[in-house]
């Protein structure tokens, strides 16, 4: 990783503002139900005050479109985050503004405030230089802990690069560190494990791995797409149609590659997709009016045994229907199998995937649990994500002219801009 980290510069005193990823669940009172996003940033929050710096944090919540929301207030966020951190969190109700920067000034060191959503404001999302002046002049010093948010070339996750020395906070530094690690530089035998509902969502990560893997465990709905292509029955099974004559490309650029392409040898079916369908299994070809929900027991023993003798694997997908419970066993114990391993590298995709092993209990035997579903996604692609490619590099000295502009590299921003 070359991007320079919150560790490589001086905090103490300096307000500091923090991109995070609060985009967390509520119901319908406005509690949070899923808290994972919180507690992940926690660390880089935590070492901030230590440090005694004043931390200013912002996040977007939902997709309120430019408006005023109070049912996508980060009020709720700022509540719990008290709690989380055990000392008061100031939450400030807008995020721009004379107001807020008086707000601001009062925060004394290792203080921590939270500011309203971002996206209250469509600037944000149109990444204008003028909102993200706005934002950076809140602070000294700007943290990217938004792996989830860094595929998005927005005023708080690249635009903001533009004016403050920047770096990546302890969270996004983990993410890099593991994407990097598998992708440049992986253990073999190296696995990938994508699952996922259509071929056209996954053909640039299928072609970019295709390169780097030995084996590309496919399952899922896209799964039945590429059955389909090599000319097998899918009965009424998903089946999608525009990626179709892609599956049919990649199939034939497997042949011509050392990578082995496994498809499942066998399916659980359902006559519905509902919890009290009828289910039966099935061989390769599914009969007429029956669903392929879940990859069957011969598939589950075939991937198994590759992952059995893996160093490295990564895992983007569920393999079934995972959300109904008779419809997950294959995604289940594909789980199981990656926990039991002792001497691999496993780095779970974020999305359904990390949701599915967060609900398994088993997020603590994992290398790695991303954040960020489309940003994983991205990055398994080959992309430079823009909030990434906005931040100062390690060997960088901090440079601001008179109007405390940072000075990013002419190669940076080329990658902001693309």
């Amino acid at each position: 990783m070359n991007c320079r980290t919150l560790k490589d510069i001086e905090m103490r005193g300096k307000r500091v503002i923090v991109r995070v990823d609060f985009n967390v669940p509520l119901d319908s009172k406005s509690k949070i139900t899923d808290e994972t996003r919180i507690l992940k940033t926690l660390p880089t929050i935590q070492y901030l005050v230590k440090q005694k710096a004043r931390v200013i944090l912002m996040s977007h919540l939902g997709r309120p479109k430019g408006k005023q929301d109070s049912e996508l207030s980060l009020k709720p966020v700022a509540d719990r985050l008290s709690k989380l951190l055990k000392q008061p969190v100031k939450f400030i109700p807008d995020c721009i503004g004379e107001k807020v920067k008086t707000l601001i000034t009062s925060l004394k060191d290792g203080e921590v405030a939270l500011l309203e959503n971002l996206r209250f404001y469509r600037e944000e999302e149109k990444n204008d230089p003028g909102f993200s002046k706005s934002l950076a002049s809140l602070a000294e010093i700007y943290v990217n802990d938004a792996f989830g948010a860094a595929h998005r070339a927005h005023a708080s996750t690249a635009g903001i690069a533009q004016f403050l020395p920047s770096a990546a906070g302890l969270l996004l530094a983990k993410e890099i560190e593991y994407f990097d690690r598998v992708l440049g530089n992986p253990e073999r035998p190296f696995v990938a494990i994508l699952g996922g509902a259509k071929v056209v969502d996954k053909i640039k990560v299928i072609e970019n791995l295709m390169a780097k893997v030995d084996y590309l465990l496919i399952g899922g709905a896209m799964a039945y797409t590429f059955l389909k292509a090599r000319g097998h029955k899918i009965g009424s099974s998903k089946f999608d149609f525009e990626g179709f004559e892609t599956a049919k490309q990649v199939l034939e650029k497997a042949k011509q590659t050392k990578v082995q392409f496994l498809l499942p040898v066998d399916h659980l079916i359902a006559e519905t997709v509902t919890e009290n369908a009828k289910v039966d299994t099935a061989e390769i070809d599914i009969p007429e009016g029956w669903i392929g929900v879940d990859i069957g027991p011969k598939t589950t023993e075939r991937f198994q045994a590759v992952i059995a003798k893996a160093k490295t694997i990564i895992w983007n997908g569920p393999l079934g229907v995972f959300e109904i419970k008779k419809f997950s066993n294959g995604t289940r114990q594909i789980a199981e199998s990656l926990a039991r391993l002792k001497n691999a590298t496993t780095v779970i995709g974020g999305g359904e995937t990390a949701a599915a092993i967060t609900e398994l209990g088993l997020e603590s035997k994992m290398s790695h649990v991303s954040t960020g579903g489309g940003a994983s996604l991205e990055y398994l692609e080959g992309r430079v994500l823009p909030g990434i490619a906005a931040l100062e590099n390690k060997g960088d000295k901090i440079k601001e002219d008179k109007s405390g502009k940072s000075k990013l590299t002419e190669a940076n921003k080329q990658k902001v801009s693309q």
